[in-house]
Parts: structure tokens; C-alpha cells; sequence
């Protein structure tokens, strides 16, 4: 019998992963399985950036080789790289949730009056 090793196909995609101080954010671009989160182990770093100084680095030939491999992109990270001419396309709009707020009203405590 012939044994064949199980190929999985792995779902990678390039996230924004956020470091820096309180309130100094900066971001790393990575490759990641999608299903792993961006703080833990990760396969390559592809660039940076820094929203405070508008200052981005990329490592475009390592990008396109990921994205040939199948990569997907996250919204803002696509975003970022049609900025950059990197891929061609339209920019995507991206929808921010909005936290629900919860009902102020306050509930008066009703008094029975016992006549």
C-alpha cells in the first residue's frame, strides 16, 4: 500500500497586527493562518505601518509572492495596498461597528398608594 501524505491546504491571509505604547499605536503587516490570531506565532513579517507619521514600509516582492500563493487581505490591509499601487483596484469601503448603547433610561420604582 502506497501511503500519501495529507495535504491541507492552509488559509493565509495578511493582517495588521498592532504594537507600540498606549496611545502610540503602530502596526506590523504579517502572514498568518486565518485561523491563528496576529499576536501569536506568524510565517513572515511584510512590512509596517506608523498612522501617527503616515510613515509605511512594505516589502512588495514578498507581498506579491504571498498573495500569488492565495493569501487573502483584510479590508484595511487591501486598502493600504491599493494606496501603495501594489494591486490595482478599487479601495473597499469598510463598515465600522458601531458599540450598541445601552438604554439610559432610568426605571422609576413604581409606589403603590394603599387607600
Amino acid at each position: 500500500m502506497v501511503y500519501f501524505p495529507l495535504i491541507l491546504s492552509i488559509m493565509l491571509t495578511i493582517k495588521l497586527t498592532r504594537r507600540g505604547k498606549k496611545k502610540q499605536p503602530s502596526y506590523r503587516l504579517i502572514v498568518v493562518d486565518k485561523r491563528k490570531d496576529p499576536w501569536g506565532d506568524f510565517k513572515e513579517d511584510v512590512g509596517f505601518y506608523n498612522p501617527r507619521t503616515k510613515e509605511i514600509g512594505l516589502k512588495t516582492e514578498r507581498i506579491k509572492y504571498w498573495l500569488e500563493k492565495g493569501a487573502q487581505t483584510t479590508p484595511t490591509v487591501y486598502n493600504l495596498l491599493v494606496k501603495e499601487k501594489i494591486i490595482t483596484g478599487k479601495k473597499i469601503k469598510i463598515k465600522i461597528k458601531k458599540k450598541k448603547e445601552n438604554s439610559t433610561e432610568e426605571k422609576t420604582p413604581q409606589t403603590e398608594n394603599k387607600s
